[in-house]
């Protein structure tokens, strides 16, 4: 059997590779255009337990808004964690806004070139690092992702259940990765992952790898990787409260820092706890409503949220809580979930302006995988 040959994957991805609105193609590189080292880190931020189809638009968004690193580290945090609602994992932002202010203020603008100094940045960890460092620098790197632990597995046939393996996928993608060309490289194996040795049903025959693939000699690589059994999600219920005065505004506070849902806004409730919904004080004394209930789902828990909802006067808001403007709630960091409890409560997309005074019941909106 023939070893995986760098070579052969290179010029498959010369012919395949995909377009990425963040990605310099293979052509241009030969040409000498080399990737902006801000749009790697920013891309590869965004992709974290993210897809690329859910990626791209909110790239996109960043970049117009912030076309440099130095305009992302000016920017207010609140409008950074604003124009990141709806991606999720939001410590991701956080670490993004520091990241940006830590290299505009302690690297002149300018990223490390390094593992080790890229690995010093708030927000970037191993994997990161490395794809950084061989995307926009070239350095040598073992860059591994889900699909790259996952073409490594197939074509080692290794047996041992995912996480424990990752040590070891680590070890021979260091092994295969060349000291020429290691950032397209890198892509090369994301991409091989992506399209052709997908989770069901790989397209072996396609594979510029298939003659070197113990998995596919054996005929079972998309039983590969293996996995441990995945523990059930235990659910958690809770009551949110949708409160809009007269002329439309919704009564909000912002979660602290730290833990699920860092920094984002949110509409007052109580706990989430495993078992029935606990009491829940009221933020203030009025007619309240049952209008139905949410189902949200995150990575460890699954979330039961009973919505109630009121509408009143001009009154001052409780004292951790604020009126934002309806004008302003479309474009406000509202995560995915408070937006389901807000349109639960209005009938009314969060995303549009919140005007409609009538409070119109929707009950068990289908839960976000």
């Amino acid at each position: 059997m023939p070893a995986p040959s760098a070579t052969a994957l290179l010029e498959w991805y010369d012919v395949h590779a995909r377009r990425l609105p963040w990605r310099v193609s293979p052509e241009d590189r030969a040409l000498g255009i080399l990737p902006d080292p801000y749009r790697v880190w920013l891309s590869e931020v965004m992709l974290q337990q993210t897809t690329v189809a859910a990626v791209k638009s909110y790239f996109l968004d960043f970049l117009e808004r912030w076309p440099t690193l130095r305009a992302l580290a000016a920017a207010p945090r609140d409008d950074v964690m604003a124009a990141w609602a709806g991606l999720g994992y939001y410590s991701r932002a956080r670490n993004l806004k520091a990241c940006a202010e830590a290299v505009a203020r302690d690297y002149c603008g300018r990223f490390p070139d390094t593992v080790d100094g890229l690995s010093q940045l708030p927000g970037i960890g191993p994997y990161t690092a490395a794809a950084i460092a061989a995307i926009a620098f070239d350095v040598p790197a073992a860059v591994v992702d889900g699909n790259v632990e996952r073409v490594v597995a197939r074509l080692f046939a290794l047996e041992t259940p995912l996480p424990d393996v990752k040590p070891e996928i680590r070890r021979l993608t260091a092994t295969l990765t060349p000291d020429e060309r290691p950032g397209d490289f890198a892509q090369a194996m994301m991409d091989l992952g992506a399209t052709i040795c997908t989770p069901k049903r790989p397209a072996c025959a396609l594979c510029p790898w298939s003659e070197s693939c113990m998995a596919r000699r054996r005929g079972d690589a998309e039983t590969l990787p293996r996995r441990r059994a995945k523990p059930e999600r235990p659910t958690r219920h809770g009551v949110a409260f949708v409160a809009r005065r007269h002329d439309g505004a919704l009564l909000v506070r912002r979660r602290a820092d730290k833990g699920l849902l860092g920094g984002m806004l949110e509409v007052p409730g109580g706990e989430w706890c495993e078992g029935a919904a606990p009491e829940t004080a009221e933020p203030f004394q009025a007619a309240w409503k049952t209008v139905g209930e949410i189902e949200h789902t995150f990575t460890h828990f699954h979330l039961v949220l009973t919505v109630k909802a009121t509408e009143v006067g001009d009154r001052p808001p409780p004292a951790d809580c604020f009126w934002l403007d309806a004008a302003a709630v479309a474009g406000e960091a509202l995560p995915t979930v408070m937006r389901k409890v807000v349109e639960a409560a209005t009938g009314v997309p969060a995303r549009r302006v919140l005007r409609r005074p009538t409070i119109a019941p929707r009950l068990k909106l289908s839960p976000e995988g």
